[in-house]
Formats: C-alpha cells, sequence, structure tokens
C-alpha cells in the first residue's frame, strides 16, 4: 500500500504543476498580445505646421515698439516638435518728449530650437510642451537728439549717432500649450525667458531696444499667441 500510495502523490504533484503552468503561460501569451497591439502607428513624420505670433503685433499697435513673427514646425511622432522662428522687430521710442531724444531701430532674427510634447496621450488634440531655442539678431540703430547749442561761442553742435551696429545672441526656455480649434486651425500660447548669451553693443552705447529680444538687458520675459496651421 505504502508504494501505491507514493506513485499516487507522484501523479498528484504532477498533474498540480502541469495545471498551474498553463494559466502562467497563457497569461504570458496574453500580455505579448497586448504589447503587440498597442504599438504607436504614428509615422516619424507627422506633419508640418506654420503658425504667427498675435502678441508681437498687438504690441507694435499699441506701443513704440513690437515684432512680427512667424514659425514653421515639424511635427516627429507628435511627441518631438523640431521649429524655426523668423521675425522682424521694429523700434520707434521717444526717451523723454522734453529733450526730444528719439531711438529707432528695424531689423530681422531667427530663432532655432525644439518643443517636446509632455502630455501622457500625445495623439489628444491638446498638448503642453517644454522646449528651448537658440536665437540670433544683428542690428543697426538710430540714437538721435537736437542740436545742442553753445551759449559761450554761439553755433549747434550735433549729438547722437546714426547705423550704429550691434549683434546678441540669446537662449530661450520655453513652455507652451496649443489646442485645435476646427480641423487644421489650433490656437496656442507661450511663455519665454531669454536669457542673453553674448552680445556686442554699438560705438554710441547700449541700444534700448533689441529686435526679437525685447527691452535690452541680461534677461528678458515674453509671451506669445499663436494662430496655428496644421498641414
Amino acid at each position: 500500500m505504502t508504494r501505491l500510495t507514493n506513485i499516487c502523490i507522484y501523479i498528484t504533484i504532477l498533474t498540480v504543476s502541469l495545471l498551474s503552468l498553463t494559466p502562467l503561460d497563457a497569461h504570458a501569451q496574453s500580455k505579448k498580445r497586448i504589447k503587440i497591439e498597442t504599438t504607436d502607428s504614428v509615422p516619424f513624420f507627422n506633419g508640418l505646421s506654420a503658425s504667427v505670433d498675435l502678441v508681437g503685433i498687438v504690441q507694435k499697435a499699441v506701443s513704440d515698439y513690437g515684432q512680427y513673427e512667424a514659425a514653421l514646425r515639424v511635427n516627429l511622432r507628435d511627441r518631438y516638435f523640431p521649429i524655426v522662428e523668423i521675425g522682424k522687430g521694429i523700434a520707434l521710442h521717444d526717451y523723454d518728449p522734453v529733450t526730444g531724444i528719439k531711438y529707432e531701430t528695424s531689423a530681422l532674427y531667427g530663432k532655432i530650437g525644439l518643443d517636446f510634447n509632455v502630455m501622457r496621450n500625445k495623439h489628444d488634440i491638446y498638448r503642453l510642451y517644454i522646449g528651448g531655442r537658440y536665437a540670433y539678431t544683428s542690428f543697426d540703430y538710430d540714437l538721435v537728439g537736437p542740436d545742442i547749442k553753445d551759449p559761450v561761442w554761439g553755433g549747434e553742435a550735433h549729438w547722437g549717432g546714426s547705423k550704429s551696429p550691434c549683434k546678441y545672441h540669446w537662449a530661450e526656455a520655453v513652455v507652451g500649450v496649443d489646442a485645435k480649434i476646427y480641423g487644421p486651425f489650433h490656437l496656442g500660447w507661450s511663455v519665454r525667458y531669454k536669457a542673453r548669451v553674448s552680445h556686442k553693443d554699438g560705438e554710441i552705447g547700449k541700444p534700448w531696444y533689441v529686435p526679437g529680444y525685447g527691452i535690452s538687458g541680461t534677461s528678458q520675459l515674453g509671451v506669445t499667441f499663436n494662430a496655428i496651421f496644421e498641414i
């Protein structure tokens, strides 16, 4: 009886082992199948978008400086967005209406960078970006004031200068959002922290306004509001 009992025990253990392995194997196959089914089918190159910044246009209309800026952005798998921004900055500023001193400049600028969509569902109609830009401009400015009269010897002396050349390099840290409104039309905004990397001031002093950067200084905050058309 003891030998028969041992044989029965061995058969029971073997049967239980085989039965316990079957669901594990089925579960593993199920996991493998789920992984295959959720593979991202979005192509690497997923389109282009063109945009125009509206803040700079409004700023130029209501103040003595502003810019006109457009951008072209590439969509890579709805996650990575290389971007090029090109604009023209314009300023005509009266330092003091009493003294009559004026600052004037108008020049192109360019930026290149990358945005990263941090949304968990990267295919959503809403996108939240973090990114960066490298920017550069080379421009001339005029600083003009009224002629100064010599109270002793008489006559007038000209004060100021024109076509004073400058260069500015800066970097931008960007946080932005855009949302699909209808069809290919999107709206978006961004906040930017601008930090000057290197610069060359003009011969007659520091420029008051830098195209694309804003009021000159070591750092600057900026905002954009974009009308976007996706292709």
